[in-house]
This record gives structure tokens, sequence and C-alpha cells, in this order.
């Protein structure tokens, strides 16, 4: 079951008129291509690691009365280094000790894939509590003179714990979708810095170091397989679409998120969104989604939630779970421009 999700993103928002010059953007731009108003950026010296320890730090400060963390699991797509994974020492840093820590990388299908994951680690009895974060800082992969992805992109970091739980409980975890299709790996991609680059023997190339997308082509995967993907899931699980009480979807962009949910049969009153404050957040993007929801008193104890999420790979996982409570705490801290919510 899910017990509890926290969010934090870093630094002051970058509203869209502080985006550079030379883009040739402006507000109305911006908004009506993807429905972002601003994002979040992490700035000089922090790292995936520093916005996962955030969001991970408040979730289990906020939740004392809970089991100890027995295992984690980081979602992301931006890790500290190649090797090794980001995961152990997020662990140490978090005072966890000698428990199992690895990364998953399935870029914005992440926090899905993660949590898909995580219910296996715990279903199976090896573990009781496991800690999800993703998190992803963007900014760090992104050409300063591509526009396409630095009008969307923003970073951020969410966590959430999954547990031991009994049927029909708040929060249960009821079904998922998951799927992959390798032959479009090229569509979303850093092409450089990885095994594939330095078996090819060239000069490391400087363009090659940057984030790349296919924006048209990857739209129309997006939306076809999340539609897909939330259509098997509610078969699965036996809902109509008009029970479903919040849809929450990547947070990718607004044409993206409207395509899917008109598809799948959901009204914008029942979607979740939270993208025309933090941009796309990568793994990081539902997991704050629902904090935000939760902080406003939107979501409520036992309502019905459908999770679905698309990423390079291509990947792409749909969760249907039920909400496990009402907001235990939020906060806004000006200075930093912080943000986090807790719920259990």
């Amino acid at each position: 079951m899910l017990e509890r999700v926290a969010g934090w993103v870093p630094g002051e928002p970058v509203p869209n008129d502080l985006l550079p010059d030379g883009w040739g953007v402006d507000d109305a731009w911006v908004r009506r291509r993807t429905g972002i108003g601003s994002r979040h950026r992490a700035g000089p010296g922090a790292a995936t690691g520093d916005l996962a320890y955030e969001a991970a730090s408040r979730l289990l400060a906020g939740a004392p009365e809970t089991g100890p963390v027995d295992a984690v699991v980081l979602a992301t797509a931006t890790p500290d280094h190649l090797c090794p994974g980001t995961a152990p020492a997020l662990a140490a840093r978090l005072g966890l000790g000698t428990v199992p820590a690895l990364d998953i990388a399935a870029v914005c299908s992440g926090f899905v894939y993660g949590l898909a994951l995580c219910h296996g680690i715990v279903a199976s009895g090896l573990y009781r509590r496991v800690l999800l974060v993703g998190a992803d800082v963007y900014s760090t992969w992104l050409d300063p003179e591509d526009r396409s992805a630095g009008v969307v992109f923003g970073d951020g970091a969410g966590a959430a714990l999954v547990a031991a739980g009994r049927t029909g409980d708040p929060g249960e975890l009821l079904a998922f979708d998951l799927g992959s299709d390798g032959t479009g790996y090229d569509l979303i991609t850093v092409p450089g810095g990885g095994a594939r680059a330095r078996a090819e023997g060239k000069p490391p190339a400087l363009p090659d170091a940057y984030f790349r997308m296919r924006g048209s082509t990857v739209y129309q995967h997006a939306v076809e397989r999340m539609t897909g993907s939330c259509r098997a899931l509610l078969d699965r699980v036996g809902w109509d679409p008009a029970e479903v009480d919040h849809f929450v979807p990547h947070q990718a962009n607004a044409r993206i998120l409207r395509a899917v949910a008109d598809r799948v049969g959901i009204g914008p009153q029942r979607c979740v969104t939270h993208l025309e404050r933090v941009g796309n957040t990568g793994a990081a993007s539902i997991p704050l989604a629902l904090a935000d929801a939760a902080g406003r008193g939107v979501l409520r104890s036992g309502d019905r939630v459908l999770l679905t999420a698309f990423g390079g790979g291509l990947t792409w996982g749909s969760a249907a779970l039920r909400w496990p409570g009402t907001p235990q705490e939020i906060s806004t801290d000006s200075t930093e421009g912080t943000q986090h919510v807790a719920v259990r």
C-alpha cells in the first residue's frame, strides 16, 4: 500500500518572462504550446541526490510513527554519476544504514515503474516498507540553445513510502500496467557518455552530452501508449472511466495531458495537474502532483486514483490505487522557494 507522499522543488520559480532572450519566446508562446508558466532550477552545486534527499527527509520527518525503512529505490534519468548509482549514497545520507538501495532508469515513467517494483518487493514478503524517490535535475542535461526542451523541463523530487497493508485499506495499490518499445530508444536520449559512445571510440562531442527529444514523434507515442495503458488497466481493475476520482498523468505538457484524458474518457475537472508551476520534472512529476493535490485538500481517503506515465526507452506504465489519507503537513519556505507536503 501507499502510505505517504512528499515533494520538493529547489530555488525560486523561473517564469516564462525570464527565459533566455535568445530563445525568442514569451509567456503567451510558452503557455500556448505547453501549458507551463514557470519551472524551478536546482542551480550550481545541486544534483539529483541533493533534491532526492530533501524530498525523502521531509517525508520521513513527517512520519515518525511509521516503522523502519527496509530498502530504497531511486527513479532518475539524471543520476549523480554514471557509476555508481545514487540510491546507496541517498540511503546513507538519510541515516538508513546498510539497507539495500538501487537506481532504476525508466526516465519519465520511473515513478510508476518504481511503484510496481516496490509493491512487488513488499508483496513478496522480502521487506515491509520501501522508500521510493523520483528525482531529476534536467537543467544539467539541457542544451542552452535548445528552447524546445528548455521551456518544458524543470527540476524536482518526490518521495513515497510503500508498505505492507491489508486488502481494502486506503492506500491499497490495486494493479499495474507496464510496457516498453526499444525500437524507439533514440527518440529521447542523451547520446554521449555511456558505454555505447565509448565503445565506438569516437572523440566526445559536446552536443552529444545534451538531452535530445524528437518532440512531434514523442507526442504521438506518448498519447497512444498512455491511452492504451490506462484502458487496459481500467479493464483489469473493473473501473469505468467515470468511476475514477482523480487522473494523475505524467506532467509532460498540457496538450498531451488533455489528449490522453479525452481519449480515456476522463473530464478535465478530475485531472490532477501541477505542470503550470513546475514544468516537466521527469520521474518527480507524478509524486509532486500528488503531494500538491493532497496539500490543497483535493485527494480524500479511499478516492480512486489512476496514474499514467510515458518516458524514454521507450517506456510507459499506469497504476490504480486508493488514496491513503488526508494531508498531515504542508509548508512553503518563501526564502528558498521550496515546497513540500506529506500525506498519510
